[in-house]
């Protein structure tokens, strides 16, 4: 697997690096690293203003230019050093571009980008965009975002709804985490959150596919338990997380068809912007 790790000096940054050497994948040895500093140039030069009035603010362009360069110097050198400590081989280098699309374009559709749930400061966030809802939105691979220092994976929650997105979740943890970490069997909460809507019938199909999914999970090895409950899915995943103190959220990156998404939102975004915990989004 090859992993792009987004980094960018903040506390944010510094945590993603830091999950690499937590995650249990189950070819960590064989995965191919590659951490990014990406500038956005352009961005520092607004695009509706002509070209006289944006002569005058050249000296100050230049400056923060300036800025951003030696800043991106040294998040390599840190961001080298950091993961030489965790044993980590991988190239660690500074590219001007986009930031999002550049991400996306080092990953590829069978990539995994690792970046931090925020970056630097409110000047920064404001030029450069929520890159991390970017990256969820478009990206063609999977995407863990990283909302807190890192930790040993003992407790999944898995989001279910028995879609092609879901299952590819399922087929992740089966294929790329290793169910015994550092001493300890990895517990997977399968939980699937139905609407209210007053069809009993559904209430046992939903009983049926996560039972289906715990079944594959705990031939893997995993210790599984089944939660079903009623609500809006990405409030009562968030409760449960927080209240069974999760480590790590695995979602699909859709839902099911059409009509379903247009009942339950998008899930995974809403638990990219809004959840506490750490969250890979699975494609």
């Amino acid at each position: 697997m090859k992993i792009v790790l987004a980094v960018d000096g903040s506390k944010y940054s510094r945590w993603a690096t830091e999950w690499l050497g937590y995650l249990p994948l189950r070819a960590k040895a064989q995965s191919q690293t590659q951490a990014f500093h990406v500038l956005d140039l352009a961005a520092l030069r607004a695009p509706f203003m002509v070209q006289p009035v944006v002569i005058g603010n050249e000296p100050f362009i230049h400056d923060e230019i300036r800025r951003m360069e030696t800043r991106a110097k040294q998040v390599v050198a840190d961001t080298t050093s950091q993961l030489a400590s965790l044993r980590i081989p991988a190239k660690v280098r500074s590219v001007n571009g986009p930031v999002a699309p550049t991400l996306l374009k080092q990953a590829g559709r069978q990539g995994l980008v690792v970046l931090g749930s925020r970056g630097m400061g409110a000047l920064d966030r404001f030029m450069l965009g929520s890159v991390s809802t970017q990256v969820t939105q478009h990206a063609p691979c999977s995407v863990l975002v990283v909302k807190q220092p890192p930790r040993p994976i003992r407790r999944i929650l898995l989001a279910t709804d028995g879609s092609k997105p879901s299952e590819k979740a399922v087929r992740f943890l089966l294929r790329e985490i290793r169910p015994q970490a550092t001493g300890h069997t990895v517990e997977v909460l399968a939980m699937h959150v139905m609407p209210f809507m007053k069809y009993p019938e559904l209430k046992e199909a939903g009983k049926a596919l996560v039972h289906r999914d715990a079944v594959k999970l705990a031939k893997a090895g995993y210790d599984v338990e089944e939660i079903c409950q009623l609500g809006q899915p990405a409030d009562e995943i968030m409760k449960v997380a927080d209240h069974r103190k999760v480590d790590l959220i695995v979602s699909g990156a859709k839902g099911l068809g059409a009509v379903a998404r247009f009942l339950l939102g998008s899930v995974s975004s809403k638990l990219v912007q809004h959840s506490t915990c750490s969250i890979l989004v699975v494609r």
